[in-house]
């Protein structure tokens, strides 16, 4: 039986027949007769073939034509209409949201329509059944004697006024009958108002050093050393042998030859004083760039990191690390100077805790605080610590005092009258460093032991905790190789 395939002409031959193959093959596939081919026929052309399947293979035993070139018929004509177009146009009326239109279904239909509707109630199944006849009697309820029930006197739904006094019943004296007895008077909390916010200092930009100098060291050296260079980058010598160690034992467990660990480390020795130079320079370049908006402690770094030996012997760091000098001590005075004012703000507005934590985290360890400025902190925060404070507020202020320069002046004269858990509980962790107000509270202070530390903030009610941060997995071991 045959079927109908796209071919496609391949090549001619001189016998006058034609190879062909199926169209978008890649190879040919048989061969058929010239004298099937349309006029015009050649290498190339697609055509629709009538093809049986045989055992020898496929035989072309008739050519359409060119594929989609035989024309269709029986198609249908489209003629145009005589008449004038006319647009067709719709518009949408409003309607009041209170209209029901003919709906019959609601409430515009009576009452008998519905079924059962003009029934008596009488002809309801049950209407005619006094409310007395069931299962509880024979007596309808209507029919019952009034002296059966309580107060058979007095008619259904009726009470007598004043038939007993108000004050006769149990937690009369109250309205609402309560029978707990009197309510005792609250006290008025007291109201604490806080003092007003003070404007806070743009925060110190953390110093993002760049690649510049790493990468121009690693481009000089030859291929087999950056290797090594950039192991000895990541942990120093100690990474290096590491390296060494794990390499030579996968070589061994192979039956290769290992790699001589002498020559990398004297390589690594030799190159790791380049590279810490161009990595400080690095640093020494970003601190520059920001020198005025830098944090402190960024600066101190990357100066104490210049006092390095193998750093200080280099002859391009010396310029650039004497101009970091010069611009910490300038920095440490204008910190200390903004720090002092901050302090002496906080305490002219009443934020005696931020005065407190301020004084606690000074711009250079070991900074003596003026005495004038220690003397009003102190004064302020005894004067704070009242008894009729709220418990909150004396943790707040205890918390606070207890790292400051000024702790040991604080010394309050009353404390409140019922104090809290949660308030002897901070007397308790902080009394070796406010042995006055332990004693003030019944506490003994004790000496020995860890001193404790500042507690980190907490994450107020209902906030959200931020999103973990993404640890990047650590570089893959660089094959370390002997050059």
């Amino acid at each position: 039986m045959s079927r109908r395939i796209d071919i496609e002409l391949t090549s001619t031959r001189p016998d006058g027949t034609w190879t062909w193959r199926a169209a978008g093959a890649r190879e040919p596939k048989g061969v058929l007769d010239g004298s099937l081919l349309p006029a015009g026929a050649a290498v190339g052309h697609k055509l629709k073939a009538e093809a049986e399947t045989e055992i020898d293979g496929i035989t072309i035993v008739a050519v359409a034509g060119a594929k989609g070139s035989t024309p269709r018929t029986g198609l249908l004509e489209i003629k145009a209409s005589d008449k004038p177009f006319e647009a067709v146009t719709q518009q949408l009326a409003k309607r009041d949201r209170n209209d029901r239109g003919d709906r019959g279904d609601r409430g515009d239909r009576p009452r008998r329509d519905r079924p059962g509707g003009d029934r008596p109630r009488g002809d309801r199944p049950g209407g005619d059944r006094p409310r007395g006849d069931g299962p509880r009697g024979d007596v309808p309820r209507g029919d019952r004697p009034a002296g059966d029930r309580p107060g058979g006197d007095r008619p259904r739904g009726e009470r007598p006024a004043g038939d007993r006094p108000r004050g006769d019943r149990p937690g009369g004296d109250r309205p609402g009958g309560d029978n707990r007895g009197p309510r005792p008077e609250r006290r008025p909390r007291p109201a604490f108002t806080p003092p007003p916010e003070l404007p806070q200092r743009p925060k110190a930009k953390r110093l993002k050093p760049g690649r510049a100098h790493r990468n121009a060291v690693l481009a000089e050296l030859p291929e087999e050393q950056r290797a090594v260079a950039e192991r000895a980058l990541q942990g120093g010598i100690p990474a290096v042998r590491q390296a060494i160690t794990e390499q030579n034992t996968a070589l061994r467990a192979e039956g290769k030859e290992e790699v001589p660990a002498a020559g990398l480390l004297s390589m690594a020795e030799q190159l790791l004083p380049r590279l810490r130079v161009a990595e400080w320079l690095d640093r020494a370049d970003a601190a520059k760039s920001v020198i005025d908006e830098l944090d402190l402690r960024d600066l101190r770094s990357v100066v104490a990191a210049g006092d390095d030996p193998v750093v200080a012997r280099d002859e391009s760091t010396r310029a650039i690390a004497n101009e970091l000098k010069q611009a910490l001590v300038t920095k440490q005075d204008n910190e200390m100077r903004l720090w002092l004012e901050d302090i002496d703000a906080a305490i002219g507005v009443g934020r005696i805790v931020r005065a407190l934590k301020l004084s606690s985290q000074p711009p250079k360890a070991g900074s003596p605080f003026p005495a004038e400025l220690a003397k009003r902190l102190a004064d302020a925060t005894t004067t704070g610590l009242t008894n009729d404070l709220v418990n909150d507020r004396w943790v707040a202020l205890l918390e606070a005092a207890a790292f400051s320069p000024v702790r040991a002046q604080v010394v309050p004269t009353a404390r409140p009258a019922s104090p809290s858990d949660e308030l002897l509980a901070t007397v308790k962790r902080v009394a070796s460093l406010l042995p006055q107000v332990a004693t003030l509270f019944g506490i003994e202070p004790t000496a020995s032991g860890p001193s404790p530390k500042p507690l980190r903030p907490t994450r107020p009610a209902g906030a959200k905790p931020s999103p973990a941060k993404k640890v990047p997995p650590p570089p893959a071991a660089a094959s370390v190789e002997a050059p």
